[in-house]
């Protein structure tokens, strides 16, 4: 039997997204326990999330904020 499955660690996290981001393409944020989530705004609670640890999501802000990532998503 089919179905989804629930990540236990952001049942009850508190999921933002960036102000100046609209409805649909775009994605919320959330920390649940000692990883960060990431999911797609428009598939709340029924779409995956996707996991980093903390030190990989800084990683990954830290380039964006430099605008150095590469094409592989490492940091330049």
């Amino acid at each position: 039997m089919g179905g989804i499955m629930i990540d236990q660690r952001f049942t009850a996290a508190r999921w933002r997204k960036s102000i100046g981001s609209g409805d649909t393409n775009c994605v919320e944020v959330a920390i649940g326990g000692p990883v960060v989530g990431v999911r797609d705004t428009k598939d709340r609670g029924t779409g995956p999330i996707l996991a980093f640890e903390p030190a990989a999501w800084a990683v990954f802000l830290d380039g964006v904020r430099d605008q150095g990532l590469t094409s592989d998503g490492t940091a330049a």
